[in-house]
């Protein structure tokens, strides 16, 4: 969470601060900022982050009395806008980049429909392109968001650009401001957080103008696409309780895969058709279609079959579609020793332990009821538990984190009050604490009498290249975490399972993401090659 050193505004107030952020784009400010001293309804106040720029915007702001300009290190599009966050005092925000600008009725049209919908957690118009020759515009139709907002976001962002949001600057700041881990898609994930908690609602009228131009972040398909994913993965504990978000992910997934593998297919083409320099295009969509193999194959095979699908017997047709329906290839080992992903598959979609995690959870839901602890967050907690839980809380090993009641470590000195939870919530955990029947005994101990614990811990899996790398001790088979749970609770009162298979442990080993894998392969469970282990433990009454 955002903390604001200064006092929650009342419900009446409707003051409205612009935040315009900007990184060697000081030749556009001007624009962006006579867009904004030029509105029906004035800004309270702007206030300009230079995220570490060489081309002196200051000079630019020091035309306009009034214009706030604060300066930061390059920490990135989304620390830019949460220097902006903390540095405003309005009950109302909206971020306007650079290069873009507003139409005069931008704040006009965002309170006024903020008026009708007072409960939401942000608002949005429509916008349009236009690009250095002056005389060209093109209006973007508003895609309105229907009654289900956070299953209509997961599809697909109907929103489309930022500046024609304004956000309840309060509901904002709660949820933390922006993911700075995000490189691209910030705006996105916000809208998503969001959307999960707070309504949303739309206004047709043209509030923002989007400049086309040539240093565009949205024309690095690679950057966007690896973006976007990693946003849609951090929703799939919470999607996973409806069946409708979960198909609802499953839309979006394919949706922006096509819709940047389309566009990288596109930009290759124009750039051997009509440019000079035909290298730097082969290489960047080199470097896309070699980070998404199979989705490329999927597209260019789609494209490939639209022309020669008409040649087809239709009964062939109809038998092809039947045995493969229109699901990727398996996946290719024959990719020498060279990992496709050092993230766990983040970076390209899913991965795929977390869905068996979530099919462990699902199973189990039931008990996730009452006051419950989750280590690290409280994410699968809110997705699993839904309204059975009265009291949700998380344990973390360090202090600071978003959420965070109990601090310390499992295995030593930790602040876990005893007899407490009816159920504890230890996803890929265990195997970072090197005392692990300590661990076991604090968990024993902090459950109340007939109270579970849910545990996951990986079997086959790479190990961290982050945080986490310098504390990956163990691999635990389906035997050993029985034999450690033994050392506290009954024999008669622990259940392990194990997930995946030798296919799906050698595509989680490459960094393959769920979706590159056919299901019937990922849903064959190998008790002898699993990918990971799980158990349910009940503490004795």
């Amino acid at each position: 969470m955002i903390i604001i050193d200064r006092p929650a505004l009342g419900s009446d107030d409707t003051t409205v601060s612009v935040v315009v952020t900007t990184y060697n784009h000081a030749h556009f400010l001007a624009d962006a900022i006579e867009s904004i001293l030029a509105q029906s309804r004035r800004a309270d106040e702007i206030v300009v982050v230079d995220d570490g720029s060489t081309d002196s915007p200051e000079r630019v702001v020091a035309k306009f009395p009034g214009v706030r300009i604060i300066h930061q290190a390059n920490q990135g599009l989304s620390a830019a806008r949460n220097t902006g966050l903390k540095a405003s005092t309005g009950a109302y925000i909206l971020f306007l980049d650079a290069d873009d600008r507003l139409t005069e009725i931008a704040i006009e049209t965002g309170l006024r429909t903020f008026a009708r919908h007072p409960e939401n957690g942000f608002v949005y118009a429509a916008h349009c392109h236009f690009g250095t020759n002056p005389d060209w515009t093109k209006n973007q139709d508003l895609r309105r968001i229907g009654p289900d907002a956070y299953g209509t976001l997961l599809s697909a962002n109907v929103i489309g650009m930022h500046a024609t949001v304004l956000y309840r600057r309060d509901l904002l700041a709660e949820i933390g401001g922006f993911d700075v881990d995000l490189p691209a898609c910030e705006d996105y994930d916000v809208y998503l957080r969001l959307a999960r908690v707070h309504g949303v609602a739309c206004d047709p009228s043209v509030v923002a103008e989007y400049r086309q131009h040539n240093s565009n972040m949205s024309a690095n398909s690679k950057l966007m696409l690896s973006s976007v994913l990693c946003a849609l993965e951090k929703q799939t504990p919470f999607a996973a309780s409806n069946p409708a978000w979960i198909e609802a992910l499953r839309t979006g997934r394919i949706n922006w895969f096509q819709h940047y593998c389309s566009r990288q297919f596109a930009q290759l083409k124009h750039g051997l058709i009509s440019s000079d320099a035909k290298m730097p295009v082969l290489l960047k969509s080199a470097v896309f279609f070699w980070h998404f193999p199979m989705a490329t194959t999927r597209i260019a095979g789609r494209k490939v079959a639209r022309r020669v699908i008409r040649f087809v017997p239709k009964p062939v047709r109809a038998a092809v579609r039947k045995q493969f329906g229109f699901r990727c290839l398996r996946p290719a080992f024959a990719r020498g020793t060279k990992r496709v992903s050092t993230n766990f598959g983040y970076d390209r979609g899913k991965p795929l332990d977390r869905r068996y995690i979530d099919q462990f959870l699902a199973k189990n839901a039931a008990d996730i009821h009452g006051r419950v602890l989750e280590i690290g967050d409280k994410a699968y907690t809110e997705a699993f538990g839904g309204d059975r839980v009265t009291t949700a809380e998380a344990f973390h090993r360090f202090a600071g984190h978003p959420g965070v009641t109990y601090v310390g470590d499992l295995s030593g000195e930790h602040n876990l009050p005893d007899n407490t939870f009816d159920c504890m919530i230890l996803t890929q955990t265990l195997h970072l604490i090197f005392d692990m029947p300590a661990a076991i005994d604090t968990i024993w101990r902090a459950l109340k009498p007939g109270g579970v614990t849910l545990i996951t811990t990986p079997w086959i899996s790479p190990i961290d290249k982050g945080e986490w790398g310098e504390t990956w001790y163990w691999a635990l088979s389906p035997a050993g975490l029985r034999k450690l749970l033994q050392t506290r609770f009954s024999d008669n009162d622990i259940a392990i399972e194990s997930f995946g298979n030798a296919l799906s442990a050698s595509a989680f080993l490459y960094g393959l993401a769920e979706h590159e894998v056919q299901p019937k392969d990922l849903d064959v469970h190998d008790p002898l090659c699993p990918v990971i282990v799980a158990a349910r433990a009940r503490k004795s009454q």
